[in-house]
């Protein structure tokens, strides 16, 4: 991968983040939140008195109403045409004044229990221009909250520029689309690339974290275009964990796949099972829960990337880089910001393995179309070698000449495996009983040829099966060089199909006298072309054996499913 890309992109979002860093002037002062549960019109008044109101979360039942008061220093007023606005986080429904004048109705206070629910959790409204001159000012927020009375206390407050705190919201949430969007065509694409391809499951697995990743941001900014009402808020609360606790579970199962490790399945076991107690146990505290579950996520997968590096696993080093870059943004930066920019740059290391792995798969099956077709020329050339042409002619003009009618049936056979080595020389696989065909024929040659008799047999052969071409025929081939007639002058060999859960095996026996007695064969051009054949059709998933026995040479072919 070259360097200048990514040198490029880091540089990029370090501007973005100091751009995003920076701060307009100071306009607003805010002191402490007081509290008092009660219901008094006078509370809203800029100058009532609230020394004996308490400080901290209100304790409440039944949706009994209650009053916040906050004090809020204005240190510039507004230009003209251009209101300050505010943006709360408030659980309940409730009314805001400012200085005692009501300028925003969210929900119905104080009757809940008889009416619909109504209001959003967050709101954001302008506040009238004559009501924000510069001093001292009295925020007033007269409150009830029914369905989760221990949620009490305001969760956020902002106060800028009207028309600035709709913009941000807007380009915060756009941008993020844009974020959320990218991931979901990655997901589709690995998806589709899963389906299309070898089934290799780490795309599976990376296109549905990517999915997570995309459904988390749409439901965790959701709050900008549907109005939620404080009682779903935990609703959607579970919903977001639950999309966090799918992604703390799938990135480190892709590192285990990535970075395999021996025990990597009890330690992916215990990891879920810490996963969920985090999830189960933690189930209302829905900010520990979700940090908790990341944490989890983040060391985990530190180890087993930390292990590929240790391994010197190819993208290992760029993966650990990125895993550090997001603890450094977790530490500089809110847990929002660091989640979202930690999980890009880890995904983005996971793309960068997979991207790793479809290189060394497209090497490979280039390497193969290379193998094929030299394979193919070495079938050709197999049957087309100048000593056996030579001794067939030689053999074929002696019949003619001695026995004419046995002479046209040496023709006739020498055609018909010229015609069969043409039908399957462009073939990856064939039909086992072409295979047999073939050497049928090759023996019948070789009769001719040696004048000696040759026995083929079968044993339980399944004629719907598919093999490499040629494989039998080359084994036949080396029986025939390497092995002296019985004394009744024949050679036999036999083929033995078996089959059961675990693949399939093919028994090749040749029943003859040695040339010489060892228990190794020296691994010439038939045995090389056989494997060669085995791995360009089953890749790793074969073996071969070859051993003398008592009256024979065995060769076994496995292949496992």
């Amino acid at each position: 991968m070259k360097r200048r890309p990514i040198v490029f992109l880091l540089l990029v979002n370090t501007l973005l983040l100091l751009v995003s860093c920076s701060q307009d002037p100071e306009r607003f002062k805010t002191y402490e939140t007081l509290y008092k549960v009660g219901d008094r019109p006078q509370w809203a008044l800029k100058d009532w008195n609230d020394d004996d109101w308490q400080r901290g979360k209100p304790e409440l039942n039944n949706g009994q109403i209650f009053w916040y008061r906050k004090q809020i220093d204005v240190l510039e007023s507004p230009e003209p045409f251009q209101p300050y606005g505010l943006r709360l986080e408030v659980y309940g429904e409730y009314e805001v004044f400012w200085d005692g004048v009501l300028i925003k109705k969210n929900g119905n206070p104080g009757q809940e229990a008889e009416l619909p629910p109504e209001g959003k959790l967050w709101v954001t409204f302008s506040i009238p221009t004559h009501l924000t001159t510069k001093g001292e000012h009295m925020l007033a927020i007269r409150s009830s909250l029914f369905h989760f009375p221990d949620h009490g206390g305001i969760y956020d407050l902002t106060i800028d520029s009207y028309d600035k705190l709709l913009t941000n919201a807007f380009i915060k949430t756009s941008y993020m689309h844009v974020f959320a969007g990218a991931f979901l065509i990655i997901s589709f694409y690995y998806l589709f690339l899963f389906f299309n391809s070898k089934r290799d499951y780490s795309m599976l697995i990376f296109s549905v974290c990517c999915f997570l990743i995309f459904a988390l941001v749409v439901m965790v900014f959701s709050q900008d275009y549907f109005p939620i009402h404080y009682g779903l808020h935990v609703v959607r609360l579970q919903i977001i964990n639950s999309f966090l606790l799918g992604i703390s579970f799938l990135i480190p199962l892709y590192f285990s796949r990535q970075f395999p490790f021996s025990g990597r399945r009890l330690v992916l076991i215990l990891y879920t099972l810490v996963l969920i107690y985090i999830y189960v146990v933690n189930h209302n505290a829905f900010d520990y829960e979700a940090i908790s579950m990341v944490l989890s996520m983040w060391c985990i997968s530190f180890g087993m990337v930390a292990y590929g590096v240790y391994q010197k696993i190819r993208g290992a080093h760029l993966v650990l880089l990125t895993l550090l870059l997001s603890v450094v943004i977790f530490l500089t930066s809110g847990f929002n910001t660091s989640l979202y920019t930690g999980l890009g740059l880890i995904l983005l290391g996971m793309l960068y393995l997979l991207s790793v792995n479809i290189k060394a798969q497209r090497l490979a099956y280039e390497y193969s179309l290379v193998q094929s077709t030299r394979l193919q020329l070495e079938l050709l050339k197999k049957n087309l070698q100048p000593h056996f042409l030579m001794n067939t002619l030689t053999s074929l003009i002696d019949w003619v000449e001695e026995a004419p009618e046995k002479g046209v049936l040496f023709i006739e056979a020498l055609a018909e495996e010229f015609d069969l080595f043409n039908q399957i020389k462009d073939q990856k696989l064939i039909a086992i009983s072409k295979e047999i065909s073939l050497c049928r024929t090759h023996m019948e040659i070789m009769k001719y040829r040696k004048e000696i008799n040759y026995c083929w047999h079968e044993e339980g052969i399944d004629y719907e099966q598919q093999i490499p071409p040629a494989i039998f025929h080359t084994l036949l081939e080396n029986g025939i060089t390497h092995s002296l007639p019985m004394e009744d002058n024949s050679i036999s060999f036999k083929l033995i199909y078996e089959s059961n859960n675990n693949g399939k095996s093919y028994t090749f026996l040749t029943f003859a006298k040695l040339v010489r007695q060892t228990n190794h064969i020296k691994e010439g051009t038939g045995l090389k072309y056989i494997k060669a054949r085995l791995t360009e059709s089953y890749g790793s998933k074969w073996d071969l054996i070859s051993e003398p026995t008592e009256h024979s040479w065995k060769n076994v072919i496995k292949i496992y499913s």
